[in-house]
């Protein structure tokens, strides 16, 4: 088993971990100048823009994931679940376009009925 390096026990001990980047000098020209208009080291302020930018991607993904409604919204949704209406021309267009690339296959069975009440 391979014996841990000093670094790798400091940074256990810490509890802190070390990035690194490498960018062109102008673009870090580009963040210390805004570091510097922050108010904040180079480092604080590349950390705290990567941070925000990791909670946007992070709160983005979680929202595709989760679908969030009204009251008013969730009984509609369920009222159309319920009694869906009757499917209109473009429906009915592209119901029958499917079927038609489908009819190759045995089981193109493709029919939409509403769910009985109460169930």
């Amino acid at each position: 088993m391979a014996t841990p390096s000093i670094q790798e026990n400091r940074q256990e001990v810490s509890g802190r971990g070390r990035v690194t980047a490498r960018m062109s000098a102008e673009n870090q020209e580009i963040l210390q100048l805004a570091a510097d208009l922050s108010g904040s080291t180079l480092n604080q302020f590349i950390v705290q823009a990567a941070l925000r930018a990791a909670e946007a991607v992070i709160e983005h993904q979680e929202t595709l994931r989760v679908i969030k409604l009204t009251a008013e919204q969730s009984r509609r949704f369920l009222t159309l679940l319920d009694e869906p209406p009757k499917p209109n021309e473009a429906l009915r267009q592209a119901m029958a376009r499917y079927r038609k690339s489908r009819s190759g296959d045995h089981d193109s069975g493709f029919v939409v009925e509403p769910r009985p009440r109460g169930v």
